[in-house]
């Protein structure tokens, strides 16, 4: 590398400085709006809900209550981490909208269009789209989806069976019908066994996690039951279909085999793979870039 080229280099990572996330399974987090309406079982302890409670009063969560669109400065982030991209030959992963939904049908759509043309231009990151919504995602596709979007990926949140069993179809359709380039499942915080069964073979990634105690209305509240042996079933089932899976986390309560699982003699919130039986430290990421 050049001197000059080494110089942009080091001033675009010094600006980067600090917008690194903890989340295990991607390098950047992502949201081009904040706020959103809790939908689903995994909703009812969630971060983002109350980080926004904690912050600026919950106003931006709820049937009917406004979104918030970040500041110009974070708007551009992707360009930044892009830039990094082209210098370094590196390709970050980018987790959009963890404390909000892409696919969310109170957002102002205007909003969403600019977010998918900071997208399309950023084709050099490793585009994570997670959402609870994707029965929403073939009418709030971007134009040129299929030639201009395929550093993206569409992963689709899932914690009990019952949803797995109503999601699948839909986002099976986002790979066959409108040519994403990966799907997923997060099945975070996983909250039953689910089993792939035959559909799973067409998955490109699986994340499964257990849940972290958060404080919900001023209350501290314990995390659900995580076993084990759910991860187990799934990376057996990732294994026999040939979907690689990511367990993130094991939670605050963990459980083996239905009996609680004391981590180091005291609660925590189960991060930490060392600290796991062998078995379960499995951290694959998609395969297909």
């Amino acid at each position: 590398m050049g001197r000059v080229e080494h110089s942009l280099l080091g001033d675009v990572e010094e600006r980067l400085m600090g917008e690194e996330t903890s989340i295990a399974w991607t390098d950047h987090t992502f949201n081009y709006w904040i706020g959103c309406t809790k939908i689903s079982p995994a909703c009812d302890r969630c971060y983002a809900a109350a980080r926004d409670q904690r912050f600026e009063g919950g106003k931006h969560w709820g049937p009917g209550a406004p979104r918030r669109l970040t500041s110009r400065a974070n708007r551009h982030s992707l360009r930044k981490w892009q830039a990094y991209a082209k210098l370094s030959g590196e390709r970050p992963w980018v987790f959009c909208f963890s404390l909000a939904d892409v696919f969310d049908n109170e957002v102002d759509p205007a909003w969403r269009k600019s977010f998918w043309k900071e997208v399309r231009v950023c084709d050099c990151l490793r585009i994570q789209l997670v959402t609870k919504r994707v029965g929403n995602a073939p009418d709030m596709l971007p134009d040129n989806w299929e030639e201009d979007f395929q550093h993206c990926g569409i992963i689709s949140t899932v914690v009990t069976s019952e949803e797995y069993r109503r999601d699948m179809p839909k986002l099976m359709a986002m790979k066959y019908d409108y040519h994403t380039r990966w799907i997923g499942l997060s099945i975070e915080p996983q909250l039953e066994e689910i089993r792939l069964g035959n559909l799973g073979r067409r998955l490109d990634w699986v994340i499964t996690g257990g849940e972290s105690d958060q404080v919900v209305d001023g209350k501290m509240e314990l995390g659900r039951p995580y076993d084990i042996d759910w991860a187990r079933a799934l990376i057996d089932d990732g294994a026999r279909e040939g979907v690689p899976v990511f367990v993130k986390q094991i939670g605050a309560t963990p459980q083996n085999g239905g009996h609680p699982m004391p981590l180091g003699g005291k609660r925590s919130p189960g991060a930490n793979p060392l600290l796991w039986p062998q078995d379960i430290r499995v951290r694959e990421m998609p395969r297909v870039y």
